[in-house]
């Protein structure tokens, strides 16, 4: 779907967790070819040591599974069209789990605790094929198609459902078994899409800032769908990670009739990655 398909990605730290001195936390992994495409963004979990390594990982053990997955069926009969289904994803979060309970193991200590440091993420994933455009989640995030925004979650008490918990176990294993599983948010057929947009539940600020001028500027910031509608975006490998870091850039300008600094934080709080897929043929 390369061909069909044009790109723009980026991800950057939020203003709260570079104050509190964090890594970025989140993280996402693209795998564009000719027969298909496949975007998995992933969040860390905020109280995890080291959350970053996990959504890192993470991201690129579940595109990789989805490629291998859409790999054997274009090399199998043909007859039946490649899609994804609520039993085949489950069998790539089976196989997710297992390449990460060895590396678990392989890192000592205790499993519970290594997987509550390192390995609780949320997943948001989009694949493209010819037939159908699909996008799964496990955990909050932000999905658009076409335009028409969903945020996913919040969840109650703010603890979003983490692949990990796969491993470790989960008290929504008993009041919500199938919340531990990917869900397919959205199956729509590929002809029909014009633009498909996944990303972490720090968009969800982004939304609301449409109005608000960028720190020390008067330039709005402007709603989210300039990420997918300006071409400058598709243009630049980097212009989408700028424009956020633009968002996010804390404003300083000396008073020095008061002898202070007049400061402006940046407007993103929380972590926030998108990835943007839209069709060639709509670029300006």
């Amino acid at each position: 779907m390369k061909s069909m398909f044009e790109s723009a990605s980026g991800t950057i730290i939020g203003f709260s967790h570079l104050q509190a001195g964090k890594n970025n936390q989140d993280a996402f992994f693209l795998i564009s070819e000719n027969r298909f495409t496949v975007a998995v963004a992933c969040d860390g979990c905020s109280s995890g040591v080291h959350s970053e390594v996990g959504a890192a990982l993470g991201a690129r053990l579940v595109a990789t599974q989805v490629e291998r997955t859409l790999l054997r069926q274009f090399n199998g009969t043909g007859k039946k069209p490649i899609q994804l289904t609520v039993d085949i994803l489950e069998r790539i979060r089976l196989d997710v789990l297992a390449e990460v309970r060895v590396l678990v193991n392989a890192m000592g200590g205790s499993f519970s605790q290594t997987v509550s440091d390192y390995f609780l993420f949320t997943v948001v994933g989009v694949v493209v094929t010819p037939a159908l455009t699909t996008i799964f989640s496990l955990g909050d995030g932000f999905v658009s198609i076409n335009g028409d925004v969903e945020s996913l979650g919040p969840f109650p008490g703010n603890a979003p459902p983490y692949l990990g918990y796969g491993l470790t176990g989960s008290s929504l294993e008993e009041t919500n078994p199938d919340g531990l599983k990917f869900r397919i948010v959205r199956q729509l057929p590929t002809e029909v899409v014009k633009s498909v947009v996944i990303g972490t539940d720090g968009v969800a600020d982004l939304l609301q800032l449409a109005e608000k001028q960028l720190p020390g500027k008067t330039e709005p910031v402007g709603p989210v769908s300039q990420f997918w509608e300006e071409d400058r975006y598709f243009e630049n490998p980097d212009a989408l990670r700028r424009r956020l870091a633009q968002i996010n850039t804390e404003f300083r300008r000396p008073d020095w009739e008061n002898r202070r600094m007049e400061r402006q934080a940046g407007l993103l709080q929380d972590d926030t990655t998108l990835v943007v897929l839209r069709r060639r043929e709509l670029a300006m």
